[in-house]
């Protein structure tokens, strides 16, 4: 437990150092973008000193000590917005319960849909039905999410205005564009590793074994063979799971979902350090949750992985 706990801070620290020093590389002043650029040197230096970019004396803060009060702000919860002025866990709260719904969304889209190829493709290996969905596991996985999203509000939201065409103000009807286009590739994966390990399985000495007791193929194949074939499919879902929060981003700015991810590229743009800092310090959080969780959830599956 003290080695995961390890893991998680190293993990959280590595990150936003990262973020923090690629934010220096950004061409720009945050102050330019609050104030404007016709602002009086007086006006901008009063800012600079207030945001904490230079010292008393006027003289631009270091990296190192930027990023300690960083540090040091996060622990004492006094993080704030440089244009709002707003407490940066406060907003990233307000935000992350739509990040969270559309997560939920693609992940209960990608679990039903996955999987079920998966296994229906192994079941009928070499028809049609295996061939169809092989075909369209291949298309999940090549077509980028930044070209679906646009490609479905042109066909469900302009040609046939079924859907919404941004935001969540209609609820349910306005997540399940997003979370098509999210969750699509996930499902994607699913299948093709579901496909695969259930065909490895299917070749096992103790499914022969079962065969020669006299075992019906279905029994077989749905009670012996699906629970050790669906083991590494855990695996790959919660690692899919945890991608799935920088895929968020590209969706949310797409559909204008009022996520974390839109708060993350709006933050970006505006040079609005400490939101950045905070919304990838979640993400990397929620991040390496995401994998443990997995962990535990493999060594309660697989009870030889608890022994190890």
């Amino acid at each position: 437990m003290i080695s995961k706990s390890l893991q998680v801070i190293w993990v959280l620290f590595g990150a936003t150092l990262i973020v923090t020093g690629m934010l220096r590389l950004i061409p720009g002043n945050p102050v330019d973008h609050i104030l404007g650029e016709q602002a009086t040197q007086k006006a901008r230096m009063q800012l600079s000193k207030e945001l904490g970019l230079v010292d008393t004396e006027g003289k631009p803060v270091g990296f190192v000590r930027q990023y300690g009060s960083f540090i040091s702000r996060v622990v004492t919860n006094e993080l704030k917005s440089y244009r709002t002025r707003e407490p940066v866990m406060s907003v990233i709260a307000a935000r992350l319960p739509y990040t969270a719904a559309l997560a939920f969304a693609s992940v209960l889209f990608a679990m039903c849909l996955g999987p079920l190829l998966g296994v229906l493709a192994a079941w009928r290996r070499d028809e049609w039905l295996d061939h169809l969905t092989r075909f369209i596991a291949l298309l999940g996985i090549s077509l980028p999410k930044f070209f679906i999203g646009p490609l479905l509000l042109l066909a469900f939201s302009i040609y046939w205005p079924i859907f919404p065409i941004s935001g969540a103000s209609d609820g349910i009807m306005s997540i399940i564009l997003p979370a098509f286009s999210l969750g699509l590739g996930m499902a994607a994966v699913q299948m093709r590793f579901t496909r695969a390990s259930v065909l490895e399985v299917m070749s096992a000495d103790y499914i022969r074994t079962a065969r020669s007791k006299g075992l019906s193929e279905r029994v077989v194949y749905f009670k012996h063979a699906l629970r050790n074939a669906l083991m590494p499919v855990v695996t790959v879902i919660g690692l899919e799971l945890g991608s799935m929060l920088a895929g968020a981003v590209i969706v949310e700015k797409i559909f204008s979902w009022p996520g974390i991810g839109l708060l993350l590229l709006e933050s970006i743009q505006q040079l609005d350090m400490p939101m950045v800092q905070g919304v990838v310090l979640v993400i990397a959080f929620f991040y390496v949750v995401i994998n443990l969780l997995t962990d535990w959830v493999y060594g309660r599956i697989d009870p030889r992985v608890r022994v190890s």
